[in-house]
């Protein structure tokens, strides 16, 4: 091969190798655009199991009704809650909120952690029409945002209004927790923290404060400490109606 054909050659495969970079930041959908080129619902090398079922335990009679420290620690950790620079209407994005429950009969309030409730059976799943959302062997519920349209049937269909859509430009995302202008998303419990070992950032935050409001842990194991907690308290899931078999249970209200 001449010279002038090694470079020419050289020049067309750093073209080919740059397309596809460029290509893995492209519009996936019209209006849909994503930020970073990769997005793992499972560790890479391992899938997860159905051994296990993930879940998180609210005891909101150790929930102050002053304290965020499990909303600040989520948008810390992924990245969401502070305002997007260079934008004109800068969104702040719902994966988890405190919000206070009434009872309207007898007064009696009551302020929780309110976030996707990783349901067995979720109808933002049944809804979506690309399987961008979809469950996890292991019970948690995530969002492909390559294949997310952001038609929003999902939020719709979520009776937690636990989902929301990224209207804005997006700036300095976190590496682990990938977000898509045009997409929906919402609470991950932290896959890329629980696929190493550790807890979400939500509970580690409470449990550093000694609140420990929050308790994580796998539902499938007996001895776990979400197991026995739950064993030796009454809890209840919100929206137990629907059937729905939620992950995150709440005692206390």
């Amino acid at each position: 091969m001449s010279e002038s054909s090694k470079l020419a050659d050289a020049a067309r495969r750093n073209f080919l190798a740059r397309a596809g970079v460029a290509a893995g930041a492209a519009a996936v959908a019209p209006g849909v655009f994503l930020s970073t080129s990769t997005a793992h619902a499972r560790p890479a090398d391992e899938p997860v199991s159905s051994e296990k079922r993930w879940g998180i335990l609210v005891d909101t009679t150790k929930c102050a009704s002053d304290c965020n420290d499990c909303v600040t620690a989520c948008e810390n950790e992924n990245g969401w809650g502070s305002s997007e620079p260079n934008s004109d209407a800068a969104q702040k994005a719902h994966w988890i909120r405190s919000v206070t429950i009434k009872n309207k009969a007898t007064g009696f309030a009551k302020t929780l952690p309110m976030m996707c409730q990783h349901c067995e059976t979720p109808p933002c799943v049944d809804v979506c029409p690309t399987g961008a959302s979809f469950r996890r062997a292991d019970g948690i519920v995530l969002v492909d945002k390559h294949i997310c349209i952001g038609c929003r049937y999902c939020m719709m269909a979520c009776p937690y209004k636990a989902r929301s859509f990224v209207h804005e430009d997006l700036h300095d995302q976190k590496p682990w927790a990938p977000r898509g202008k045009g997409t929906v998303e919402s609470c991950t419990m932290c896959d890329h923290r629980v696929d190493k070992g550790q807890i979400p950032a939500c509970v580690e935050a409470c449990s550093a404060d000694n609140h420990n409001a929050l308790i994580f842990g796998d539902l499938y194991d007996e001895n776990s400490e979400i197991s026995q907690a739950l064993k030796a308290k009454d809890s209840v899931e919100l929206r137990a109606d629907l059937g729905l078999n939620t992950g995150v249970r709440y005692r206390g209200i």
